[in-house]
């Protein structure tokens, strides 16, 4: 019995597709630091979520809601909450969850091995990725504002997500 399952289970095994990398899945948004969620991101507080539009769209609705005509007004536009000035910035990062598929890796290793030159090596390795928002939000004296120790901190996040709810609900 057991040597009958051996060669389905190897087949199984090989034919399939192993993730290396999975994205995350945030269902709403998720407050924490930047930096872990991505590396390349600052080292604060942001509100993240995932962007189901398409790239730039957060950029013009900014632009738009807030009549900036600038470019590079991603960082730093000046937001007002209760009366208070804030900065808020903003940045598109994508984060695919990846796979290595076994079946091509063999085929074009033994292909290789008889002197041809392989024939699947575009697809050895799959990628599907999801695009997120992650925004910060600073002061005048560049204090993270949505740090849980900041006085405005809730005041701050609400804004946010309002923010996020505008820009998800927007045509």
């Amino acid at each position: 019995m057991m040597k009958q399952l051996l060669p389905l289970v190897v087949f199984l095994i090989f034919s399939s597709c192993i993730p290396i990398r999975i994205a995350p899945s945030i269902r709403t948004e998720k407050l924490m630091l930047a930096k872990k969620f991505q590396k390349k991101l600052p080292k604060e507080y942001a509100l993240i979520f995932e962007d189901p539009k398409d790239a730039g769209e957060f950029y013009y609705f900014i632009n738009s809601k807030y009549n900036l005509y600038e470019e590079n007004d991603q960082w730093k536009v000046p937001i007002s909450i209760n009366n208070e000035i804030f900065f808020l910035s903003f940045y598109e990062v994508e984060k695919s969850t990846k796979t290595i598929n076994f079946v091509p890796i063999l085929f074009d290793g033994f292909l290789g091995s008889k002197g041809i030159d392989p024939l699947f090596q575009n697809f050895e390795y799959s990628r599907t990725g999801h695009w997120f928002l992650a925004l910060t939000v600073s002061d005048l004296h560049d204090t993270d504002c949505q740090n849980p120790n900041y006085q405005y901190h809730k005041e701050v996040v609400s804004y946010l997500k309002a923010l996020k709810s505008d820009y998800l609900n927007a045509v």
